[in-house]
């Protein structure tokens, strides 16, 4: 599987990756999990579990930039403590149980998942749709109850829960950058209880000798994780000069088209 094309395949990948987070402040699972699960297809991985190998290599890479995204936030005092406080425990159960669900699922059922999840993504993106504040920011146990649901629903399609932690915080009257920055943070949680999970659940199709540590291709994740970092910036540079609002509508096309390509790669 360690051939120099898949490492440079890997490469591009981190970068684009890392580009389009900087850009559009989104995360890279959208894009990551279905271009993963074309690359291992084509290295031989078997269709019963190409998708969770996607998954769970996607969910360890999503570890260093969620840490990096964390810091930047934190330091411009864009995290509310107590959110965190009061959904990580949330986050970490929800996304490490649900890593035992995803297991259990086939990968066609898991595709068929991960594209519904875009299509409300790519809907969001597209109509640039906010939800109006309409409540007081709710207690331990709404942010726990919220928690697991996010860090469920992350962990099986492989994303730092940005799509669904933002609006939830809007709607709780957080202001919007600070939903960012708070989201930000508890994508630090997600991706480790998520690679935690897929690690533990993956354990029996390691193989060393492939560099496959449960459903994690380390491979992927050093080469993805190390443009992606050196990317982001200059995404970010990029959103102050570029039609942003344009380019969200077609990434959310591209984020639809990629979503039917990995179902028909995998049924």
């Amino acid at each position: 599987m360690l051939e120099i094309h898949w490492l440079l395949a890997f490469l591009f990948l981190g970068s684009v990756v890392g580009f389009m987070a900087g850009l559009l402040g989104i995360g890279g699972g959208g894009i990551m999990v279905p271009v993963l699960t074309s690359i291992f297809l084509l290295q031989g991985v078997s269709v019963d579990k190409v998708v969770h190998l996607a998954l769970g290599t996607s969910m360890a890479c999503m570890i260093v930039t969620s840490l990096s995204s964390f810091r930047a936030h934190y330091a411009r005092g864009g995290v509310i403590g107590r959110v965190v406080r009061g959904m990580a425990p949330g986050i970490l159960l929800g996304t490490f149980l649900a890593t035992f669900v995803a297991a259990q699922l086939s990968s066609v059922y898991l595709a068929i998942f991960f594209a519904l999840f875009m299509a409300y993504v790519s809907a969001q993106m597209f109509l640039d749709k906010k939800p109006k504040p309409s409540r007081e920011l709710a207690g331990n146990t709404g942010l726990f109850t919220a928690g697991s649901g996010i860090g469920a629903v992350s962990a099986l399609v492989s994303i730092g829960g940005g799509s669904l932690t933002v609006p939830y915080l809007i709607w709780q009257n957080v202001d919007i950058k600070k939903a960012i920055g708070t989201s930000a943070a508890i994508g630090v949680p997600i991706s480790i209880a998520g690679t935690l999970g897929y690690l533990i659940n993956g354990w029996s199709h390691s193989s060393a000798e492939n560099f496959t540590y449960g459903f994690v291709y380390l491979p992927a994740v050093v080469s993805i994780s190390a443009t992606s970092f050196f990317a982001a910036p200059y995404g970010v540079r990029m959103a102050h000069k570029l039609p942003v609002a344009t380019l969200k509508r077609i990434f959310a096309v591209l984020l639809i088209l990629l979503s039917v390509k990995m179902i028909t790669s995998v049924v």
